[in-house]
């Protein structure tokens, strides 16, 4: 009996499961040896693929692999790219579950700043990679009536990310990445908790540092919480000051009346 042809999709998505060495890999059948057994061709191939997803999460975690060492970070990764494989053929998306997998790893346990330090990376690299935005033209807020006022959102930048840490995250990586052994010695641990705004200026990216309310009056908003009741539960008369410096930074890039903004209008603000 005759085996029907695969289709191309059938054929490529069997190329794919074993170029990632998942075990319903069946596409050897289809490769002609050419004087090289047909496993032994993927096995080329399949190299190729885990050496560029492995240079992939080096360029993105450059700060994490030097507080580890390239051998470490070596076998982290790839075990990372064997348990998490790609989704998407888009290498810059790739490698955002890293952090949980490192804060779930046994032989990272005692580096317990390590996770948040490769949230923070991966922070900077979705800003870094974010499609460029028209910031929010103020005159948008001058045509909102009093009603408009009570229930405007924004919409958010996507060259924008908050983040928290029980670590001063934003002191490691800039130390490590700086090789500023000075500033890595005087690195205090226990120190309070930071909070950063990534934002991408006009020379890269920006990490600031924010205090404890400015960076919830923040968060809210870029979780779509109304203008007005944010400013309500803001705990500090700053407030209108933290506001004005998220429109200088062009963190938003629209508004909106909804409890959420609407593609088009994401999409009309994509330069």
């Amino acid at each position: 009996m005759t085996t029907c042809a695969p289709t191309l999709l059938e054929l490529q998505r069997a190329v794919r499961r074993d170029l990632l060495g998942l075990p319903e890999g069946d596409s050897c059948e289809y490769v002609a040896p050419d004087g090289l057994a047909s496993p032994a061709r993927l096995a080329i191939y399949r190299n190729t693929a885990n050496s560029t997803l492995l240079k992939a999460l080096q360029l993105t975690y450059p700060a994490v692999q030097a507080l580890v060492g390239s051998e470490f970070f070596e076998g982290a990764a790839r075990l990372f790219i064997e348990q998490c494989p790609p989704s998407s053929a888009l290498l810059d998306s790739y490698g955002g579950k890293f952090a949980d997998f490192l804060a779930q790893m046994p032989q990272a346990a005692s580096l317990a700043y390590l996770p948040d330090t490769a949230r923070l990376e991966w922070a900077v690299n979705e800003v870094l990679h974010a499609p460029d935005a028209k910031p929010l033209d103020l005159l948008r807020l001058e045509q909102l009536d009093e009603a408009g006022m009570q229930t405007v959102r924004f919409v958010p930048n996507p060259a924008a990310r908050v983040l928290e840490s029980c670590f001063p995250v934003d002191a490691i990586w800039h130390a490590v990445l700086t090789r500023d052994d000075s500033a890595m010695a005087d690195i205090n641990l226990t120190a309070d908790p930071v909070r950063v705004y990534v934002h991408r200026g006009a020379s890269g990216v920006d990490v600031d540092r924010m205090a404890e309310g400015q960076c919830r009056f923040m968060a809210a908003l870029l979780a779509g919480r109304p203008l007005h009741d944010a400013l309500a539960d803001a705990p500090d008369a700053q407030a209108p000051v933290w506001l004005a410096s998220l429109f200088a930074s062009e963190c938003f890039v629209d508004v909106c009346l909804s409890n959420q903004a609407s593609s088009r209008t994401i999409e009309r603000q994509v330069a």
